[in-house]
């Protein structure tokens, strides 16, 4: 949710303190979105570290996506009661402080509580960035106040795997949380002093607290049970089983509510738009696939391909060129154009990508795994506008900082979400091909026997030796095999989604308006 916009009798910031202003409320954007990516391709060496598995690993992203997603809806309200310039920075401020507490984490249950800070006071960061860079441009300059801010926001998926890998190969995992603390405190030290005389209006509003507390609880346990399911044996364990129930009552419990509060946290009533169910169910499932997938390419890579954390990282930063490169071009596009066939193109670019993907082998080199990644940076920058005009087209004026926020939260959760059933769909089919392919490892299977010996042989070792030659092998490949599921299955989802794109009516010009309110 957006904050409270800029009183009009400030006049915009001009010359070098609008520069200044700029770089540091960008630094602020680039701070948080780059945390969202750095951390990928570090998950093997944190779990390898702390001693747990890299599925446990992987619970540093989820959690840290889950609660940015409860905090968002917050936004506005705290904006209204502390002010947008003091709420900015102090959501700064403590976002270095969950920064440094993460790197000193010494095992995974103190950084995972440091994670759930970190994503706690993200929550405030991305919407009022936008609304503080809004209000210092003049009304006419706002499309080149949203490029600058797209641009920062899209520069750190590119600058996330890539510098998250050389850190962790060259120092320790620690320093790509300690390397947000020089860079918030500028930005929170720069942003207080041009901006302190600037503060929006407070005052004192109800909070539902009831909506608060069902929300916090039916993410939570919801995200808690997707990442304690696989080993827990799902719905065998009567923990999971009473998650679920818990969950699902909490969630009931809160729609209810949220439906009859005066002053709801979440506007769930802005479902009933078209515009809106269909932009934000599309939005959200496309970005589940999508962040998932970030999240899972480097740790198979690391783990099955021997890459190292900078490879890995390298590998997967060219996502963002094209999306840098054609995010000005966009902004000019966007509102001569219908969103819902650049949506549409968007979603088949990535499905073509992921089909792409899908046909890896246990031998691929590095450019068939960079190229698709570079491709993709094409429907990315095609992604998130078009479809935030379509979600907030339509909506007067004084809703669309709610929906803003709504279409936020349900968007970054199901990252997290997604990421959670995109872990666990690969362990199962990889289980699931390690099983098929070991049926062929028999003694009385003639074409196994003699690879056996021919292994033997030229390891010039035991049979013992040769067998646990093949057991790797037979994991690196059902790893693949169930990777290659998952990008396929992804592919699938990108096709099958584009109807909801086509159920909406935006209008044009209205569409283009929202997307400069709204942003990302």
């Amino acid at each position: 949710m957006n904050g409270s916009t800029r009183p009009a009798a400030l006049p915009p910031l001009t010359g070098g303190k609008l520069v200044l202003a700029t770089l540091a409320v960008a630094l602020a954007t680039f701070m948080n979105v780059l945390d969202s990516s750095i951390a990928n391709v570090a998950i093997p060496t944190i779990a390898g570290n702390l001693g747990v598995s890299v599925d446990e690993g992987t619970w540093v992203i989820t959690l840290f996506a889950a609660a940015n997603a409860i905090a968002i809806p917050l936004t506005g309200w705290l904006t209204q009661r502390v002010g947008q310039i003091k709420l900015f920075v102090w959501a700064i401020l403590l976002f270095v402080f969950s920064s440094w507490l993460c790197g000193i984490a010494p095992n995974l249950p103190v950084l995972l509580a440091a994670r759930i800070l970190q994503g706690a006071v993200a929550g405030p960061l991305i919407p009022l960035s936008q609304a503080i860079l809004l209000g210092s441009y003049p009304r006419e300059k706002s499309s080149h106040a949203l490029a600058l801010w797209a641009m920062t926001a899209t520069v750190g998926p590119i600058a996330g795997p890539a510098l998250g890998g050389w850190i962790t190969d060259s120092y320790s995992w620690s320093w790509i949380f300690y390397i947000n603390i020089p860079v918030g405190i500028f930005a929170a030290g720069v942003t207080w002093a041009i901006y302190r005389t600037r503060e929006t209006p407070t005052k004192r509003l109800p909070i539902d607290k009831v909506g608060l507390i069902s929300l916090i609880a039916w993410v939570g346990s919801l995200q808690i049970m997707l990442d304690k399911g696989k080993d827990l044996d799902w719905f065998n364990s009567p923990v999971i089983i009473a998650l679920t129930v818990f969950a699902s009552i909490s969630f009931v419990f809160f729609v209810i509510w949220e439906l009859t509060e005066k002053n709801p946290i979440i506007d769930v009533k802005l479902f009933g738009g078209r515009n809106f169910l269909g932009g934000t169910i599309a939005i959200s499932v496309a970005y589940a696939v999508f962040f998932s997938n970030l999240v899972l390419l480097p740790q198979w890579m690391q783990e099955y391909l021997n890459y190292r954390s900078v490879d890995a990282g390298l590998a997967t930063a060219p996502l963002g060129i094209f999306a840098v490169i054609l995010a000005p071009v966009m902004a000019k596009v966007m509102p001569k154009s219908d969103a819902r066939v650049l949506a549409t193109l968007a979603f088949l670019g990535f499905a073509g990508v992921f089909f792409m993907r899908s046909h890896y082998t246990t031998g691929v080199d590095t450019w068939t795994l960079v190229l698709p990644t570079l491709l993709q940076g094409i429907p990315t920058a095609l992604f998130f506008v078009p479809l935030t005009a379509i979600i907030l087209s339509g909506l007067a004026a004084d809703r669309i900082p709610a929906a803003a926020g709504l279409s936020n939260f349900v968007r970054v959760f199901a990252g997290a979400v997604g990421t959670s059933l995109a872990a666990t769909g690969w362990n199962d089919r990889t289980i699931m091909h390690h099983a098929r392919l070991a049926e062929q490892t028999s003694v009385n299977n003639p074409a196994f026997t003699s690879a056996l010996d021919a292994v033997q042989s030229s390891l010039g070792g035991s049979t013992s030796q040769a067998m646990a030659f093949f057991e790797n092998s037979l994991n690196t490949q059902a790893a693949m095999l169930g990777l290659n599921d998952i990008f396929w299955l992804s592919a699938v989802i990108f096709v099958v989604i584009i109807p909801l794109i086509w159920v909406t009516k935006p209008d044009k010009a209205s569409a283009a308006a929202a997307a400069g309110a709204g942003g990302h």
